[in-house]
């Protein structure tokens, strides 16, 4: 286990050299997600699972080019495309590895909304993983409240505002009420 934590570290790191906005991005989200995992009452197995599946998340940017994941201006069309296959590309390298199989689904749907309009493949509701959906609220609000190149970091407040108006459409209801709530950012 300590030597697949490093393994898994390593790859957030080489992220971060590629994208210099997440710097701790990935060790943010991953430490939200266990908090509202273990505030659900998941196993401690699936706990670990959910947390790992976040510190490489978006690992698939690193085959990104850096001018588009840094990029200023508003995304072209195709630039969008292009980023949205992040999710797809570390979904393709985790499944290929019996040992960290267990985070290429997480990685593959944590951009997927609760109403079928996220994407890689537009999955709803109950279809996407419960890590995938609790990923998919901490990575949101994580970068929400940073900086981005093309905006300012919210406040708190407006990024709970912000989670509290999507939930039912872009986010599971009860993982954005367990945040608030149990996680204790209010």
């Amino acid at each position: 286990m300590n030597l697949m934590r490093n393994i898994i570290v390593s790859l957030t790191s080489l992220l971060e050299i590629h994208d210099e906005y997440t710097k701790d991005h990935s060790e943010h989200v991953a430490k939200v997600a266990r908090m509202i995992a273990s505030a659900m009452g998941l196993s401690q197995e699936e706990v670990s699972k959910i947390y790992f599946a976040g510190l490489v998340h978006d690992v698939g940017k690193t085959v990104i080019p850096h001018d588009i994941i840094n990029k200023k201006d508003k995304l072209t069309e195709e630039e969008f495309e292009l980023i949205q296959k992040h999710a797809y590309y570390g979904y393709e390298a985790f499944s290929k590895s019996e040992a960290l199989n267990f985070i290429a689904e997480l990685v593959l749907y944590h951009h997927e909304r609760i109403d079928g309009k996220g994407y890689p493949t537009q999955k709803s509701g109950k279809d996407i993983p419960l890590g995938a959906r609790i990923l998919c609220v901490a990575d949101a609000y994580d970068a929400m409240v940073n900086d981005r190149p093309y905006r300012k970091a919210l406040t708190k407040n407006e990024a709970l505002t912000e989670l509290r108006r999507c939930k039912g459409t872009q986010f599971d209801e009860n993982i954005v009420e367990i945040f608030i709530s149990k996680v204790g950012l209010e």
